[in-house]
């Protein structure tokens, strides 16, 4: 639990929220030293998981921050990945620096060093910050001539309908969320300095569940028909008069926050809701307890209740509001001690209309001493920003797929010369893993299958993607060559994994390391594994993408390439066998484990055109190509499965060589025997001597291997 004193040094306690925002004044005795709030609050904060990250940040009046705590998130490279303290250290590069004074510089980049392997988060985070404390200051009547901006008025718009799982309301914010654990609650007591209170401490372990409390409004359609169900919801509808709402309560734990002190009319003592100077609290003939929440994937509340709001409150559904738990403890016979902890609750944007009216233009002199533009103008989004400081990456990675898509179109012409396809396709490689990989962490990934997927169900919104430029450029062009190629133009050329594979076991084959001969039909029978991998991480995400994220660490990318072997040793131990195993099957994860290359692989069938080509010879009698192919993609009888090919071309450098494929050597010799008998043919038919003869070549079916005879 975040302490005054974390966001506001020698801060001793919070003030109640503000009136006009949800704001908490932070005081140190009786001066007011600062404010405290939630990024998440006032701007999106939406990540690379499609889910918000939720900072709590400190303001001294005049905008400077004094401190900020990541509360809440669901990035996967920081849950699974990065350090906290890295993240800790970036947030911190904040403190000392003014909120309004950024925000008019409107860098394309953070003030502070960015986190490697964690660019996107650390810059929502960053942005979050100084976007949301300019917006504080402006609700506090101290951002210049900003503070006379268009008012906004909001209401919730009916017209959104639908209903969303359990981890989603949670997600976005529609269903809010308060965790207290036994040694939070004991802490509060203790800095009450009620001397009974603190010997009467709760028992149990410090980081025992107390009580987990989750509230959200009924009264937004799409929250209300989720949580309760259509009937439950039709059946609120009629009850309710017009204007009055509704929220749902769901708790479970040690701590009960209905009690058991409440009787038939009674009131319910242990919690109240607050608006602004309003304060509600709930009497048992306005409530109603329901069995369970009908939300997919919903957790099994033991207390669940829907309470009505009395006819004629005023409240605003719109507006911020906060559900306040009174904790108590006995002291003596009669005497009991109170500590307060509030669940805070801002219906999220996407369900609210929202009207913007016109305010009277900020006076000259105003203007004269604030001369900030407006936001709309002044702001350019965030992915935006982000584009602009990536400007050469962006370059050199189209560059990269130029280039690639040129050595496809112009395949045939580069195989035939096998030394100049060589060392392309290994220069190409070298810049995959190096630049791709480990410079610019261009990698792509089954999470972001997952999130994209995720975000269809949800909140789509292309800014989300928008925000890491070579990830999305990637991704664009793999859409455009699963059309073409299928899956291996990214998996054979722009996978860094991939590409550290195929270099450690040319390495390894230059080493002289034995390499391990699958025999087809074990093969065949390996290859699926990496479809159910894919398919049971796909169906996870449904349930829990944070859970499927976790899930998806049977991909050592972000180990190996992101995080560049700095991680806990059994992630490297994982990463670094797989790699081993590579240097006696090649490409052995490609081949058996991979549920991105599964992923591709699926919509990879719809390709258009088949530009790889085959001689009838191919597989019967001559098996070279097969015996060669570096992932065994090609059948003993010729043919290419092309779920299984990652276009590296090698089997077209085959197919083309004159000293190595059966049927260009046999066209070979039958030139050279042509030019070489030309002259003789002369001499012939002077001499009468007959002319020799060609040897004919045969293959051997499991080698490859030529032999001649006469």
């Amino acid at each position: 639990m975040v302490q005054p004193a974390d966001l506001m040094p020698g801060a001793d306690r919070f003030g109640p929220i503000a009136a006009n925002a949800p704001v908490l004044p932070v005081y140190k005795g009786s001066a007011l030293v600062g404010h405290a709030f939630l990024t998440s609050d006032f701007v999106n904060t939406t990540g690379y998981s499609g889910r918000p990250i939720h900072v709590l940040v400190g303001l001294t009046p005049d905008g400077v921050v004094t401190g900020a705590k990541l509360v809440d998130h669901h990035e996967p490279i920081v849950l699974i990945g990065i350090p906290p303290a890295r993240i800790t250290a970036f947030i911190d590069g904040y403190i000392g620096r003014n909120v309004l004074e950024l925000a008019r510089q409107n860098v394309s980049s953070p003030p502070v060093d960015i986190v490697s392997g964690a660019t996107v988060t650390v810059m929502v985070i960053g942005d979050s910050i100084i976007r949301s404390g300019k917006k504080v200051m402006q609700a506090l009547g101290k951002g210049g001539a900003e503070a006379a901006a268009p008012t906004v008025v909001k209401s919730i718009d009916p017209s959104k309908t639908g209903t969303e799982d359990w981890a989603t309301l949670v997600g976005d914010g529609s269903v809010r969320r308060l965790t207290l654990t036994v040694g939070e609650v004991n802490a509060a007591f203790e800095r009450t300095g009620k001397a009974e209170a603190i010997a009467r401490a709760e028992p149990g372990t410090a980081d025992e569940t107390f009580i987990d409390l989750y509230a959200g409004l009924a009264t937004i359609p799409v929250v209300g028909r989720s949580l309760l169900g259509d009937a439950e919801y039709e059946a609120l509808l009629q009850r309710l008069k017009p204007g009055q709402q509704a929220i749902v309560v769901a708790g479970q734990g040690r701590y009960s926050f209905k009690g058991s002190g409440y009787v038939r009319g009674g009131i319910f003592d242990r919690f109240e809701l607050i608006q602004h100077e309003g304060a509600v609290r709930f009497r048992d003939k306005t409530h109603k307890r329901l069995g369970n929440l009908a939300a997919a994937g919903a957790p099994d509340f033991p207390e669940i209740g829907l309470f009505i709001l009395p006819e004629g409150t005023e409240f605003d559904p719109a507006d911020a509001w906060r559900l306040q738990l009174l904790v108590q403890r006995a002291t003596a016979a009669l005497d009991k001690a109170f500590v307060t902890f509030d669940l805070g609750y801002q219906p999220p944007d996407k369900y609210l209309r929202i009207e913007r009216i016109a305010a009277p233009a900020p006076s000259v002199a105003a203007a004269v001493a604030d001369p900030v533009e407006p936001e709309a103008a002044a702001e350019t989004p965030l992915w935006q920003r982000i584009w602009q400081n990536r400007v050469v990456d962006v370059a050199v990675t189209g560059l990269a797929i130029l280039l690639l898509t040129a050595i496809f179109f112009f395949q045939d012409q580069i195989v035939k010369r096998p030394a100049l396809y060589e060392r392309l396709r290994l220069g190409f490689l070298v810049f995959t893993l190096v630049w791709l990989g480990w410079i610019a962490h261009a990698q792509l990934s089954v999470v972001n299958v997952m999130t994209f997927a995720n975000a269809l169900r949800t909140d789509f919104r292309w800014d989300y993607f928008l925000m890491d430029p070579l990830v999305f450029i990637l991704w664009c062009s793999v859409a455009a060559s699963l059309l073409f190629w299928g899956r291996g133009a990214f998996c054979g050329w722009l996978c860094p994994f991939g590409a550290l594979q195929e270099l450690a076991s040319k390495a390894a084959k230059k080493a002289g390391i034995r390499q391990i001969a699958v025999p087809f039909g074990l093969h065949q029978r390996l290859w699926p594994i990496k479809y159910m991998i894919f398919l049971a991480l796909f169906g996870l995400s449904f349930y829990s993408l944070a859970f499927a994220e976790r899930m998806a660490e049977i991909e050592p990318f972000k180990t190996a390439i992101i995080l560049h072997f700095i991680r806990d040793w059994w992630f490297v131990a994982f990463a670094v066998a797989l790699v081993a195993a590579g240097l006696f099957i090649e490409r052995f994860f490609c081949r058996y484990l991979c549920p991105l290359g599964a992923a591709l692989a699926i919509p990879g069938r719809m390709r258009m055109f088949d530009w790889l080509k085959r001689y009838s010879e191919c597989g019967s009698p001559c098996r070279r190509c097969a015996n060669e192919c570096p992932v065994q993609a090609i059948h003993p009888d010729g043919s290419i499965n092309p779920n299984e090919c990652i276009q590296c071309l090698h089997c077209q450098m085959l197919y083309h060589h004159d000293r190595k494929c059966p049927v260009v050597i046999q066209k070979r010799l039958k030139r050279e025997r042509r030019e070489a008998t030309q002259p003789a043919l002369a001499d012939t038919a002077l001499s009468g001597t007959p002319a020799p003869r060609a040897p004919v070549l045969t293959s051997d079916p499991a080698t490859g291997r030529l032999t001649a005879r006469p």
